[in-house]
């Protein structure tokens, strides 16, 4: 533990010139790394300062992070801040006009499109998956049907022992403890892929709960935010949620392999994902998902995330500065996907995102 917290104050020092502020509501010592809003420097390699600032999705954090920070190395004239608050939020404050750009897990329904008076361009920037996590002291491998998933978020499974979740774990020694279920309280695309996905395993969670950023959930605890649920789900024992990758990989948190569509159990490692990505197809506005892929080896909850910029900036400095580190970032920040727990574009998205980019004026 001791090695895993020097790495990742490492990694924070690498990157203190990024305004990012994670949220607590956990103990600060248990959460994924955490980066309070701080100012950048005056200084600049060539020509007049360039600030933008963004907002939305969490999903993406740790590559943004990782490309700002980059990208401020060789060209310390352009100034990127992010703050993660949530799909939900992004979205708001893109149709508000207060942001440069947003970041959303979802993108924006044709009806709030056309609230946005400067025109809009979906940039998808990455993909991941979402990982069903647990916290059960000495288990890991736990499988989880399609019906077992959609019935411990619906509050018809309370107990780990139960004999359904037994039946289908037997190598493994179940407690007879209590579930606790934890999802988010904000508006989130996370939830939104995640209730997508149950809705189309689950005709009962269809019908009694729905999907979106924000549903009325039937039991568990609200926590905000990727990092927040990651942070609770590793500090109590019983408790299950479900979060973006690379906030469980931070943690080391348990994983759960499970059934696809194909009914194969299928764990969460970069090979499923792919496969999973490769069936969604987007349309020429760069918008797509699948809420539940075919495929035999395909990981059944993954969905890109997308940048969400205007056609029109009223400073063309900061248009064309949009448009250069969002190149970078379909090139060479694509490298920093894998480690950091995303899954670099397939080479036909990321043409399609780079050829979007000349509708940013």
């Amino acid at each position: 533990m001791v090695s895993k917290l020097s790495s990742r104050r490492e990694f924070l020092s690498a990157i203190a010139i990024v305004a990012l502020g994670l949220k607590a509501c956990q103990s600060q010592s248990a959460r994924p790394p955490e980066i309070s809003p701080t100012p950048y420097p005056a200084t600049t390699q060539s020509g007049s300062p360039v600030s933008l600032y963004g907002a939305g999705a969490t999903f993406p954090v740790y590559l943004y992070q990782k490309w700002f920070s980059e990208y401020n190395r060789i060209n310390s004239n352009v100034q990127v801040s992010y703050q993660p608050i949530g799909s939900a939020a992004g979205i708001q404050q893109f149709i508000a006009g207060t942001t440069e750009f947003s970041g959303s897990d979802i993108t924006p329904t044709d009806a709030e499109l056309a609230k946005v008076k400067n025109g809009s361009v979906l940039i998808p920037t990455t993909a991941g998956s979402i990982a069903v996590v647990y916290n059960l002291a000495g288990v890991t491998g736990l499988k989880l049907s399609r019906e077992l998933l959609a019935d411990i978020f619906l509050g018809k499974i309370t107990n780990w022992n139960d004999p359904k979740l037994q039946a289908l774990n037997p190598k493994l020694t179940l407690p007879n403890q209590p579930i606790t279920t934890v999802h988010r309280s904000d508006g989130s695309g996370t939830t939104a892929a995640f209730t997508a996905h149950l809705s189309a395993i689950s005709k009962e969670w269809k019908e009694k709960v729905g999907t979106g950023l924000s549903v009325q959930w039937l039991t568990g605890t609200g926590i905000k935010d990727n990092a927040g649920i990651s942070a609770q789900i590793q500090q109590a024992t019983g408790t299950i949620g479900y979060v973006e990758y690379a906030f469980a990989k931070q943690l080391g948190l348990a994983i759960a392999i499970l059934q696809n569509k194909a009914n194969q159990f299928v764990s969460l490692i970069d090979e499923t994902v792919r496969a999973a990505l490769s069936t969604i197809q987007l349309s020429d506005d760069l918008r797509g998902s699948v809420p539940d892929p075919d495929g035999a080896n395909s990981y059944p909850l993954v969905t890109y995330s997308w940048i969400l910029a205007y056609q029109k900036y009223a400073d063309p400095t900061k248009a064309k500065a949009l448009r250069d580190i969002l190149q970078w970032g379909l090139t060479d920040g694509q490298k920093f996907a894998s480690d950091l727990g995303y899954v670099p574009l397939p080479d036909e998205v990321a043409k399609k995102s780079i050829a979007a980019l000349s509708q940013i004026q």
